[in-house]
């Protein structure tokens, strides 16, 4: 939204301010303005580890890859580099009185709520199974999982991460993750429950 508002102005400014230039000039200028718009978001963005973002089976390794580990602190400049600066992890739960429940955050917002939980809790977090379907420059990657507190353990928890990620052309971005968890009156279908 914010990027919107950015793009809007400046293309009033460039139009207002130069009446007396051609419509190439003037629509030369509007795209360029956007574009350093877009740029400044990603230089918060840590340089990624090559290997991290070269394919869709990378990125994912990365992702189940960083935040495991026993009690301590994870690579949170890992973590934020293989995440568009407007990315968004959704956790959706259901209360006790049934109703869905959503908690949207930023990478950061996520590295910060869940970073001190990891320092003192042990958390291995492994793909089940992955389903991947690509189109042009964009996937999306259904990823059962397992949630355990050491290696070795019988998992606490399993549910499905929905992944959506983006190719730039230079590397892999994870646009977004929303994530459910098993329950009794929400299974995990038997294809995505164990590996074949």
């Amino acid at each position: 939204m914010k990027f919107a508002v950015l793009t809007l102005l400046a293309a009033l400014a460039v139009s207002h301010s130069t009446p007396a230039q051609s419509s190439s000039e003037k629509l030369s200028q509007q795209s360029a303005a956007p574009t350093q718009a877009a740029s400044d978001p990603f230089a918060s963005v840590p340089a990624p580890k090559p290997e991290d973002v070269k394919s869709i089976d990378n990125i994912m390794a990365a992702v189940y890859d960083v935040i495991s580990g026993p009690p301590g602190e994870r690579d949170w400049s890992r973590f934020r580099s293989l995440f568009l600066p407007t990315a968004r992890l959704t956790a959706a739960t259901k209360g006790p009185d049934g109703t869905v429940r959503l908690r949207p955050m930023t990478a950061d917002e996520y590295a910060t709520r869940a970073g001190g939980y990891f320092l003192k809790n042990g958390f291995f977090e492994h793909p089940i199974v992955s389903r991947v379907q690509a189109f042009g420059n964009v996937a999306q990657v259904f990823s059962s999982y397992e949630s355990r507190h050491a290696a070795g353990e019988a998992p606490f928890a399993r549910g499905i991460n929905s992944f959506q990620l983006l190719n730039d052309g230079k590397r892999w971005w994870v646009v977004s993750i929303l994530w459910d968890e098993e329950r009794p009156d929400n299974p995990l279908p038997r294809d995505f429950a164990a590996k074949p």
